[in-house]
């Protein structure tokens, strides 16, 4: 069971965009795992509501806002399988109910941290996706547990490894430079998996994990719709 939000009605022929969320209140400190990893912050429900344009919805990952109510719901979906295969097709099967339900044709997925991870994998296995946008982005779980000197995440899948297959998709990476949680280094280990012109990697002076994505996002939107963001 996956939550989502959307709309009760979208505007014909424009691409569904697809707001995934991070990982959430996943851990309480960095030994102890939270019991609920609902987010304090949805910052990628904030970035759904704050798009300008356009049809937008926002899925949340397994266990958030549910931990209560689905029984299967444990906790290695949000920590060491937080990207594993059954979250992976889960995912993959919402963002196709969503997509029946509004009767969209082509897609756009946008992740935001660990979401961004889960939205690269998704985007490798479907060809109905016209571009992959990822914010303060987990594009590479290895890169980012070794920088971090943590545990790996022995039973999920890394979206660096899926680089190559979205290679022939449009991306944009976006990046605070005050980001200490996914810096820029995460991005640019992605990137060399698979370099392609239809990477654009972005990086904000001033942003960190957290700040000024929601704000900033209706000019941010707007350029990436016009074509006119640049690094």
């Amino acid at each position: 069971m996956l939550r989502s939000y959307g709309p009760a009605h979208i505007r014909a022929g424009k691409p569904l965009s697809v707001y995934i969320e991070g990982d959430g209140f996943a851990w309480l400190n960095r030994e102890q795992a939270a019991g609920d990893p609902t987010p304090i912050e949805p910052l990628a429900l904030r970035l759904a509501l704050a798009q300008p344009d356009g049809n937008a919805v926002y899925l949340a990952r397994p266990c958030q806002y549910l931990a209560a109510q689905d029984r299967r719901c444990a906790q290695r979906y949000w920590t060491d399988a937080r990207f594993s295969a059954d979250v992976i097709q889960a995912t993959d099967e919402a963002i196709s109910q969503l997509k029946n339900r509004y009767g969209a044709r082509q897609l756009s997925l946008i992740g935001y941290s660990g979401g961004a991870a889960v939205a690269a994998l998704v985007g490798a296995r479907r060809q109905d996706v016209d571009r992959l946008i990822s914010v303060a982005g987990n594009l590479d779980s290895q890169a980012w547990t070794e920088h971090h000197r943590i545990s790996p995440l022995r039973h999920s899948l890394n979206p660096a490894d899926a680089a190559e297959r979205l290679a022939q998709i449009p991306q944009w990476h976006l990046l605070g430079q005050q980001d200490r949680v996914i810096p820029a280094l995460i991005a640019q280990s992605f990137a060399r998996r698979a370099p392609a012109q239809q990477q654009l990697i972005v990086s904000f002076p001033g942003f960190d994990h957290h700040c000024c994505w929601a704000a900033q996002w209706p000019q941010i939107w707007r350029q990436l719709e016009s074509g006119t963001l640049a690094p």
